[in-house]
C-alpha cells in the first residue's frame, strides 16, 4: 500500500505545474536607499509592503542599490523610488530610467524621492510635477482628498487626521498636474520651522498627492510617508497600495 502511494505521489509531482496556482499579476521594482534622515522605515516597508504584494498577487523586487538602474527595467511594470535620493543615479543610470519611461515604463515616488535639489536632474523635476522648496516640523494636520475617484484616497476619510512633513513645493516648469491628496494650512502652522529657515504657505491649494502622464507613462506622487511608524499604519499602506495599483496597471480610477 505504501508503494503505491508513493507512485501516485510521485505522478502528481510529474504533472503539476512548477509555478504556483496565483501567477504574479506584474512585477514592481522598489528602491529604497538609506540617507541621513530616512533609513530606519526600510526593514518595516519592506516587510508589509512584501505582504501586500503576497496579498494582492504581484512580485516585489526590492534594493537599495542604484546599480539596478544599469540592468533592462522593461521587466517591471513600475519603479517605485520610496524615500531615496534620485540624485543618486549616475548619468548612464537616469540615462536608462529615462529611456524606460520613454518606452512606456511607470514610476511612483513616495516622500523624500521627490525632493532633488535645482537643476540637478531636470527631467526627474519635470516627472515629479513640482519642485521641493522646504517643509516645516513634523505636525498633525488634516489631510483632504482632492480625487475621491483615484485608487490612493479608497479606504482613505475624506479628512483624514496625518502627522508628516508636509512639503512646500512650487511649479517652476508650469506643469498641470492632477492632485489627489492636499494638505488643510488651517489645521496646522506651515510657519512652524527650524532656526535660520523662512516656513512659507502655499494657501488653499497645497497637493500632498497626485499624478500624471509623463512621457509615455504614469507617475503618481505622494509627499506622505516621513517615519517608520508609518509604514505600520493601514490606512497609510492602503495609500501606497492604491498608487502602486494605478502606477502598474492603469485601472482603478473612477472618472
Amino acid at each position: 500500500m505504501k508503494t503505491v502511494v508513493r507512485i501516485i505521489a510521485a505522478l502528481f509531482c510529474l504533472v503539476m505545474p512548477s509555478t504556483s496556482w496565483a501567477e504574479d499579476q506584474f512585477k514592481l521594482l522598489v528602491i529604497a536607499t538609506p540617507s541621513k534622515y530616512h533609513y530606519e522605515y526600510i526593514p518595516v516597508a519592506r516587510e508589509n509592503l512584501e505582504r501586500l504584494a503576497r496579498l494582492h498577487s504581484f512580485g516585489v523586487t526590492w534594493t537599495s542599490d542604484p546599480a539596478v538602474f544599469d540592468r533592462d527595467l522593461r521587466e517591471y511594470a513600475a519603479v517605485l523610488f520610496l524615500n531615496t535620493p534620485a540624485e543618486q543615479l549616475s548619468q548612464t543610470q537616469r540615462s536608462h530610467f529615462e529611456q524606460y519611461m520613454r518606452s512606456g515604463g511607470n514610476a511612483m515616488v513616495v516622500h523624500r524621492a521627490a525632493i532633488i535639489p535645482p537643476n540637478a536632474w531636470p527631467w526627474y523635476e519635470k516627472l515629479i510635477g513640482r519642485s521641493f522648496i522646504n517643509h516645516p516640523m513634523v505636525q498633525t494636520a488634516v489631510v483632504t482628498i482632492a480625487d475621491n475617484g483615484f485608487p490612493a484616497t479608497f479606504g482613505l476619510p475624506d479628512r483624514w487626521i496625518w502627522s508628516d512633513e508636509f512639503y512646500v513645493t512650487s511649479n517652476p516648469y508650469r506643469i498641470t498636474i492632477n492632485p489627489v491628496l492636499k494638505v488643510d494650512e488651517t489645521s496646522y502652522d506651515p510657519t512652524r520651522i527650524w532656526p535660520d529657515q523662512v516656513g512659507k504657505r502655499m494657501g488653499g491649494d497645497h497637493p500632498e498627492a497626485w499624478f500624471q502622464q509623463y512621457e509615455k507613462g504614469r507617475v503618481f506622487i505622494t509627499l506622505l510617508g516621513h517615519n517608520v511608524e508609518m509604514y505600520r499604519d493601514e490606512r497609510y499602506l492602503q495609500h501606497l497600495l492604491g498608487g502602486i495599483y494605478w502606477t502598474a496597471t492603469g485601472l482603478g480610477r473612477q472618472r
